[in-house]
């Protein structure tokens, strides 16, 4: 059996189960993909040979790796880096770090999403909106909606406006922008290039602002961008949120669509949808349209998107004209 240096991570996983004894191998084995028990499975079988040194060896750097782990999980990669060094030397700690880093995909600015909104706020309000934008592509939508909410009008459109047309960027510029909240708050460094940004994160973000936010921003922006907030408001409301209408809305919505565009429309819909459009319908109506339906035979998914994006810009239209409310779960949603 090869020095634990020399042994690959594959073997060492190996070993790990293997030390571990088959009760617990097959709890780890039931969160690991079809391939990878494989591979590791047929790595068990070609072990013969382990002495109780290698054993202690392979759990002592697993031990190891679980709460360098821990320590990035709560302080950043900083936080772990100094704390190891000072258990077990910089030269340990060091490789340690090397390990855990190379085998984790370390998202930017981690911290962050670990940090209240109103603070963040606070620290990046008065950055360059493009900076604004790519921290904000990295938090939760939650966060970044109250974020947004909280930047002044102008602010809010041109934010959301970077984050539409964001599409990648380098490891170099997200040190930079890190290294802005690094004497604040702490930062995570990456090597990875990664995506952010794009109309569905803004999508995200802007159905967890205030109605007044929304409309300040996608009105500004049709006049900017026509296209995008066109985009945008596409994916703001898809056919399968009609179950977030109620049943006065619905109904009106009805009223306003073609039969043949509805029995389209649900040719591929899921059933929570149906459910909820046959209950707002007279049982005769019901009944005609499920043998449309039926009669209907195969059609092009195009087709079917095609009526389904007729119909949700009926219910835009209405919501637009106050006739009816899309519930998103926010306050301003409550009637008065």
């Amino acid at each position: 059996m090869a020095q634990l240096a020399e042994m690959s991570n594959k073997q060492k996983a190996a070993v790990l189960l293997i030390t571990l004894g088959p009760n617990l191998s097959s709890q780890i084995l039931k969160h690991m993909g079809e391939e990878e028990i494989e591979k590791l499975t047929l790595e068990i079988a070609n072990q013969r040979k382990l002495t109780q040194d290698q054993k202690d060896k392979v759990i002592h750097e697993f031990h190891e790796m679980c709460i360098a782990k821990e320590y990035l999980s709560s302080g950043g990669l900083d936080y772990a880096r100094d704390v190891l060094e000072k258990a077990l030397g910089s030269e340990k700690a060091s490789a340690i770090i090397t390990r855990l880093t190379s085998s984790l995909q370390i998202r930017p600015f981690d911290f962050a999403r670990k940090t209240d909104p109103a603070q963040l706020l606070n620290f990046i309000q008065n950055e360059h909106p493009q900076t604004i934008a790519l921290i904000m592509s990295y938090l939760q939508p939650d966060q970044a909606g109250a974020i947004l909410s909280g930047l002044p009008p102008d602010r809010q459109i041109d934010v959301a406006r970077r984050m539409a047309t964001m599409d990648r960027t380098s490891p170099e510029v997200i040190r930079d922008v890190e290294k802005i909240l690094e004497r604040k708050l702490s930062s995570l460094a990456t090597e990875d290039f990664t995506s952010a940004g794009g109309v569905d994160a803004v999508v995200e973000i802007l159905n967890r602002v205030d109605r007044t936010t929304e409309r300040t921003i996608v009105e500004s922006l049709e006049v900017q961008d026509p296209e995008l907030a066109e985009d945008i408001k596409k994916r703001m409301f898809v056919f399968e949120n009609i179950i977030m209408l109620d049943d006065r809305a619905l109904q009106m919505v009805l009223r306003e669509v073609d039969s043949k565009e509805l029995g389209l429309a649900l040719k591929a819909a899921s059933s929570d949808v149906a459910n909820k459009i046959f209950k707002n319908m007279s049982k005769r109506a019901a009944e005609m349209l499920r043998e449309e339906i039926d009669f209907m035979g195969p059609v092009r998914i195009r087709d079917v998107e095609e009526a389904q994006q007729k119909i949700v810009a009926v219910i835009r239209r209405l919501e637009e004209s106050g006739e009816i409310v899309i519930s998103t779960g926010r306050g301003d949603d409550v009637l008065v």
